[in-house]
């Protein structure tokens, strides 16, 4: 049974990377999968679990529980609360976003972008996205980037292309900041980095990872964009005045700017932050259009603008998440841990191996799996903890399903997986491989002199 969780997580893979061909929503596919491999999981009972550390410490802790009482009143919560925090985040920005949207925000910044160049706009929302992520997260920064990009770009397939580099950006600039990647987070809260520490060893190789892709893409593109035509009505009237969207716009990115202050003066879950930023905007919108007709403010408050959120998105993170969720309760991602330690040994080649990996399982088990592994073998600012910091962040941008922020680009554009797969992945690759090898170089010759 073991093996064969292994075998349909394989296939179910397959699927959600033939959507297309296949004419089945992501979504759909994730879903099944995900209660697949529960269902396989409890099938298997207490024979998988001999590699799974945190079973034996249940049972030490309760002699007459039972394989069942673990998996559903321990190891399924604990995994469906750590998922429920990424969902909420995501639900929570997606709606930020949506909302400052409705009262055209980001014209603040689409009416600054006067360049038509695709080249210089490449580099321009290439450079925004990268810093940006680093100040906030890179799932939120590719949301707005891809709201932004909506602004700007007309030809959907011609969107995507920026919206690949968007994916790229978002991770390379999260990867070098302790509060830009999920995972860097982890590394940081359970004090195995220091954050002027990270940013100053890893900046350089994220900025490479970043750099390496955008000067391939730029050598194949020439001419000009056009932007999307205005809707009807839109020639006449603005939707909201001025002041409106002034207002919601900053209030909209300074919610998103306060949930990592948020998080560190409180040490609350930084999806208690984002609700927090979205209950502001709600009251304030409700305020704001309380003497407008009802046709109005069904576009303009959060009520309204909830239809809007693309729900899919939501359910296929759930799903894929719920899936590794389950190889990682099994045990699966310990014992691939524990043989890339007895076989590789290398540490620079296992953080290498651990980025690749993370393009198609999520990061967040994979790094959870390392920390546990070498929690008590490295100090604070180890060079292993710093190179898995960018590995894991940056090698999710080979694939599209391989980090947040694909997915929600993914999920937000349409991209196809296999388009993704032959405009992108390559360039995401040598990116990522040139940032990984510069960072090893710096390392051996620099910080272990």
């Amino acid at each position: 049974m073991f093996t064969l969780m292994v075998f349909v997580f394989i296939i179910g893979y397959t699927a959600i990377a033939l959507e297309h061909p296949l004419k089945i929503n992501k979504s759909a596919t994730a879903l099944f999968l995900a209660v697949t491999l529960w269902v396989l999981f409890v099938i298997g009972g207490e024979q998988l679990l001999v590699n799974t550390a945190s079973f034996h410490e249940y049972l030490l802790k309760n002699p007459e529980g039972s394989f069942l009482d673990w998996l559903s009143h321990h190891a399924m919560l604990e995994q469906l609360g750590e998922i429920s925090e990424i969902l909420f985040f995501l639900l929570g920005a997606m709606t930020v976003v949506e909302l400052v949207d409705s009262h055209e925000g980001f014209r603040i910044i689409t009416d600054k972008i006067t360049t038509t160049n695709k080249v210089k706009l490449l580099w321009v929302i290439s450079f925004i996205t990268f810093f940006l992520s680093s100040i906030l997260d890179n799932l939120t920064t590719a949301i707005i980037m891809v709201a932004l990009l909506r602004k700007l770009i007309g030809d959907k397939k011609e969107r995507w292309l920026y919206a690949g580099m968007v994916i790229i950006a978002a991770n390379s600039g999260g990867a070098f900041s302790p509060i830009g990647d999920v995972t860097t987070i982890m590394l940081w809260i359970g004090g195995h980095i220091t954050s002027v520490n990270i940013i100053l060893k890893t900046f350089v190789p994220g900025l490479l990872s970043m750099l390496i892709p955008l000067a391939l893409i730029s050598l194949t593109m020439r001419g000009i964009i056009h932007r999307p035509p205005l809707k009807t009505g839109e020639q006449t009237k603005d939707p909201t005045t001025p002041f409106e969207r002034n207002l919601v716009f900053w209030l909209g990115i300074g919610s998103l700017l306060f949930v990592p202050v948020f998080k560190t003066i409180t040490q609350l879950p930084p999806y208690i932050g984002i609700l927090l930023g979205l209950s502001v905007l709600w009251i304030v919108t409700e305020i704001m259009h309380k003497s407008k007709n009802d046709e109005y403010r069904s576009k303009r408050t959060v009520a309204g603008v909830l239809h809007r959120v693309d729900t899919s998105t939501i359910l296929f993170f759930l799903g894929i998440l719920l899936a590794v969720a389950a190889l990682q309760t099994a045990g699966h991602l310990e014992v691939l841990a524990s043989f890339l330690d007895q076989h590789v040994g290398n540490l620079y080649i296992i953080n290498i191996i651990i980025g690749l990996l993370s393009s198609v399982v999520d990061n967040v088990p994979l790094v959870a799996g390392a920390m546990g592994m070498y929690r008590n073998t490295f100090g604070v600012d180890h060079y292993f903890w710093e190179m898995l910091a960018y590995c894991a962040g940056t090698g999710g941008s080979i694939l599209i399903i391989g980090s947040a922020a694909g997915v929600a680009v993914m999920g937000m554009e349409k991209i196809d997986f296999i388009w993704y797969l032959k405009k992108i992945s390559l360039w995401a690759l040598i990116g990522y491989l040139t940032g990984a090898l510069v960072y090893w170089g710096m390392s051996s010759i620099f910080f272990r002199a």
